[in-house]
């Protein structure tokens, strides 16, 4: 059997960048070698330039650490709705991807969700043991889209006991309410302080407004077809991240969150290339999914891991919580990715150390004081998750010995 040294995940860590409030030396001291970052400050459909890439990656090997993943190469909304300007868009995005081969970087992982990336409806609840966490409530995302967005037909995509609650729920705020659930909902993306106004968000919404599920699934095959050839080429592994949460929002078709669809997006290319980023927070945000068997069932396309955990219920609602607590069944999911690296060190694959990094943390200790901390990206929250999936790795590695 290969030893440890010759199958083990790579262990890194999201950075957003020189003005994240985390920085690369406090990051060297938590276990991770590896970097998960991103060109954030080049606008969204742009293509990243080969200077901006190197400067970005010496600044990352200068204090001993790969740039391993990018997360992400954001995918315009053009090519989402495959319109108006996707072709140019589509010929930036491959044009990003060998700019980034020629520097080295291998690995890129992206989404596929329209308008909204990950969503919640509070970004920071104590939790029982005095660290503060985020949480996603369909009462208060149903308030959100029928009283305050007043998107028309919203009443239609929520059933009787959810469209009761989220009234009571409603009648309970002040205008602070109000406006800190407005501003939670289209808090910015991850790595950017940019956040829509809510008559910016009715014309993003505005422009799905004929685009199904079907339609969405579609462009993304075809968008996978047309960008996995030249990734081939540039011996780049693609990973599309699943949806979060893996449902339908505000109208907003999603795709991306079933073991159905996941096969589906994986047939639109047989190449290794196009793969999966497994995300146990995004995917275990879906009540039906069992991420045992989807792991099993993906387990050679899986190119990028995402671990974190959540209680869930049948509702649709999550409360992120510790990496080892909570509905998923991280040992599961863990020993098969496990033995997945065993198996493809046997098979002679290059792809044997996956990457995977601790994806959010508790907000706690010292953490509490730093300011701009994105949500889930504290340093010590994470050092913890990242120290006891280490150590469940070893356990899982070492009885497989045995």
């Amino acid at each position: 059997m290969p030893s440890q040294n010759e199958t083990g995940f790579e262990y890194t860590w999201r950075w957003f960048g020189p003005n994240d409030p985390v920085s690369l030396k406090e990051i060297k001291q938590t276990g991770a070698t590896g970097i998960v970052t991103a060109l954030h400050q080049i606008p969204v459909g742009e293509v990243w330039p080969f200077e901006e890439i190197l400067k970005r990656k010496r600044m990352i090997e200068a204090e001993g650490f790969r740039w391993s993943v990018v997360e992400s190469v954001p995918v315009h909304e053009d090519i989402k709705r495959r319109s108006d300007n996707y072709k140019e868009y589509t010929e930036n995005y491959k044009c990003s991807l060998r700019n980034l081969s020629q520097c080295g970087i291998n690995r890129v992982c992206y989404n596929f969700m329209p308008v909204l990336d990950w969503s919640r409806t509070e970004l920071n609840v104590q939790f029982r043991d005095g660290t503060f966490t985020s949480k996603f409530e369909l009462k208060s995302m149903a308030a959100f889209d029928m009283f305050i967005l007043k998107r028309p037909g919203a009443e239609n995509d929520y059933n009787d006991n959810i469209k009761d609650k989220a009234q009571k729920y409603f009648s309970s705020l002040n205008e602070y309410g109000k406006q800190k659930l407005i501003s939670t909902i289209l808090f910015g993306l991850p790595g950017s302080n940019e956040a829509y106004t809510l008559d910016e968000f009715r014309t993003a919404l505005a422009n799905y407004k004929d685009i199904s599920e079907a339609d969405l699934l579609k462009n993304l095959q075809e968008f996978i077809k047309e960008i996995t050839p030249v990734a081939e080429e540039s011996e780049i592994l693609l990973g599309v991240h699943p949806d979060d949460p893996p449902m339908s929002l505000l109208g907003l078709p999603r795709v991306v969150g079933s073991k159905e669809n996941l096969q589906k997006i994986l047939d639109a290319s047989d190449l290794l290339n196009n793969g999966l980023t497994f995300c146990t927070g995004s995917l275990g945000a879906g009540y039906k999914n069992d991420l045992v068997d989807i792991a099993k069932s993906f387990s050679e396309r899986i190119n990028f891991i995402h671990l974190r955990n959540v209680n869930r219920t049948a509702d649709g609602d999550f409360i992120e919580v510790a990496h080892l607590d909570g509905d998923v069944d991280m040992y599961g999911v863990m020993k098969v990715f496990v033995e997945e690296q065993i198996s493809r060190a046997h098979k002679g694959r290059k792809d044997t150390h996956i990457p995977m990094r601790p994806d959010h943390g508790l907000l706690m200790l010292d953490d509490r004081a730093k300011k701009n901390i994105y949500p889930g990206y504290s340093i010590y929250g994470r050092m913890k998750g990242l120290a006891e999936l280490r150590g469940l790795e070893t356990g899982i590695r070492l009885s497989l010995e045995n």
